[in-house]
């Protein structure tokens, strides 16, 4: 790899439909030599989506929690990623081909702000 001296080059992927799950009961008592035991059933409260940033050079990582997991969520999230890189530099975005990330919302995004260069996977290549 060889990215650009004057840029910020970041990998960004989503985990969709996290279950926030909690145990029906507590964790059960222990006895001295027990090992720990816990209720097999949960009480599920919702989901959740993950999005995250990678950055390559340094590896630190950006992230943010969504309900829901649409291309607004997705913008939302590169707005962070946007206010959060210095102005200065480039910002190349490794990703994959989700919907989400070619919306017509999406595209008018990067239009007004072409520091941002999107780069795709191919499909299929995780």
């Amino acid at each position: 790899m060889n990215p650009p001296n004057n840029a910020v080059v970041l990998s960004v992927d989503e985990k969709t439909q996290i279950q926030a799950l909690d145990r029906t009961q507590p964790m059960l008592q222990l006895k001295l030599g027990q090992v720990e035991r816990r209720t097999h059933d949960y009480k599920r409260n919702a989901t959740t989506s993950l999005y995250a940033a990678f950055n390559v050079l340094t590896g630190e990582v950006m992230g943010k929690m969504t309900s829901r997991h649409r291309a607004k969520e997705f913008l939302e999230f590169m707005r962070q990623i946007e206010r959060s890189t210095p102005k200065d530099l480039d910002l190349h975005v490794i990703l994959d081909n989700s919907s989400t990330h070619k919306t017509a919302e999406v595209n008018a995004w990067l239009e007004k702000h072409p520091r941002i260069k999107l780069h795709f996977t191919p499909t299929s290549a995780s």
